[in-house]
């Protein structure tokens, strides 16, 4: 083998080599990623579940105070 083919040889080994590396550890990122999306969405699940709950709980409370408020200015009007 001349020295030209040991050299384009080696070239085109190295390159391989890199490429499967380089893919392998895409790979590895990639799956990595859409793991912590899942948990991300979990999370905001939770958080948007909690939001509705304490918005349904302002509803109640802007409810009640209207109420509150409607009692307390009928009261003082009639003797």
């Amino acid at each position: 083998m001349s020295t030209t083919s040991k050299v384009v040889f080696g070239i085109s080994l190295t390159l391989t080599l890199a490429t499967v590396a380089g893919v392998h550890i895409k790979q590895n990122w990639d799956r990595e990623k859409l793991r912590e999306g899942v948990f991300r969405d979990l999370e905001r699940l939770e958080r948007k579940k909690e939001n509705l709950r304490l918005l349904e709980e302002q509803i109640s409370l802007t409810k009640e105070l209207e109420a509150e408020r409607q009692r307390s200015a009928a009261g003082p009007q009639s003797p």
